[in-house]
């Protein structure tokens, strides 16, 4: 049975930062392209980064690059999203999710497998 279970998130004021994590189970971890989406209210999900896990190489979206970094523990099967320099518009609902075949796609079809999703919300 594959999961990706999300923890991390909640409240922080503009300029603050916070850490996401999203542990993969049920999966040949290594395989797969993992990316974080995130999606407010009437939205479509937004790809916001992701990484191919076998090699470590990263893509971001160009609203959060030199903002946001994605990082792995290979060993734990676990993808982090460290989120810098938090902004009001970063508000939304924050997934993870896992992808044999996504490339560094942020077409949400692509991905196989979703996190549960965790609430990040920035303050001004």
């Amino acid at each position: 049975q594959v999961q990706l279970v999300q923890s991390g998130g909640g409240s922080v004021q503009a300029g603050g930062s916070l850490r996401l994590s999203c542990s993969a189970s049920g999966i040949i971890y290594p395989s797969y392209y993992l990316a974080w989406f995130r999606q407010t209210p009437g939205s479509e999900r937004e790809g916001v980064g992701s990484i191919y896990a076998g090699s470590g190489a990263t893509h971001y979206a160009d609203s959060v690059k030199d903002r946001f970094t994605i990082s792995q523990d290979r060993d734990n099967n676990t993808m982090y999203l460290q989120m810098n320099s938090l902004k009001p518009e970063d508000t939304a609902m924050y997934y993870c999710a896992a992808g044999l075949r996504a490339g560094f796609s942020w077409i949400p079809g692509r991905y196989n497998y979703w996190g549960q999703g965790t609430q990040v919300t920035v303050s001004s």
